[in-house]
């Protein structure tokens, strides 16, 4: 049993060692979509030291890596000093082994309108803000859409969804006056489940107290066997006391 006990815990380990060695594709800045001619930098972020390479996929070329004919190489980043349309894309980090993380999507826009909305998942109950703005000016009024339909105008082009659901999720985009309108961008909500976060907790735990309660006691004796001597003191003990007694009363006659 106990043998049993310490491989599922060796195995909960290596689950959970696999499931954080996972890189995660940062943006900078943190928008899904960009005007031409601006900078930006994707970094791949990981603890380990698995080697992750930035890739991406375009209407040009498919599964191209940082510095092959786009991109410069920084360390763990990639810079793109001037971004052109045909920087549109998935974009995202691949390992020597084989593994990915999650892709982001990023367009860049030869017009006169985007629209700023996060380019990770939004967590549920969060707030988010998109912002709508031209090349030079991002607070001008807007009209919002999501899935085609209009939302409403905001006078400073930044509108905020307070604590967002799965039912904020879908295709947004804006529209100035005198500008014109932006691409569409998907936003896209995720749910935190605790259960998935914390049940492998759960579990090493209850594994490590079945460890330790089953560990032996004392001497290594049963506790049955550990607790006989010390009844048996307990009843000679009584003995001795009923012979002192008798004693005492031959002696008081």
């Amino acid at each position: 049993m106990e043998e049993t006990c310490l491989l599922q815990l060796l195995c909960l380990t290596s689950l959970l060692s696999c499931t954080t060695n996972q890189a995660h594709l940062t943006v900078s800045p943190s928008s899904s979509q960009l005007f031409e001619d601006e900078f930006i930098s994707l970094t791949c972020e990981d603890d380990s030291s698995a080697g992750w390479t930035l890739r991406r996929n375009t209407t040009r070329r498919k599964m191209s890596q940082c510095g092959a004919g786009w991109g410069r190489s920084a360390g763990s980043s990639c810079i793109i000093s001037v971004t052109v349309p045909w920087d549109s894309g998935v974009y995202w980090c691949e390992s020597r082994e084989g593994a990915t993380s999650k892709s982001i999507n990023i367009s860049v826009t030869g017009g006169s309108v985007i629209l700023q909305s996060p380019v990770l998942p939004v967590m549920e109950g969060h707030d988010v803000t998109l912002h709508c703005k031209t090349k030079t000016s991002s607070n001008l009024p807007a009209a919002f859409y999501k899935d085609g339909s209009f939302i409403r105008t905001e006078p400073a082009g930044h509108m905020t969804i307070r604590h967002v659901t799965r039912s904020d999720e879908g295709l947004y985009k804006c529209d100035i006056t005198g500008h014109g309108e932006s691409p569409p961008s998907w936003l896209t909500v995720t749910v935190l489940y605790y259960l998935v976060v914390f049940c492998p907790y759960f579990i090493s735990t209850f594994i490590m107290v079945s460890l330790y309660r089953q560990r032996p006691t004392g001497n290594g004796l049963p506790v049955s066997m550990a607790m006989a001597p010390s009844n048996q003191a307990e009843q000679r003990l009584a003995e001795d006391y009923d012979d002192i007694a008798a004693v005492s009363t031959v002696h008081h006659f």
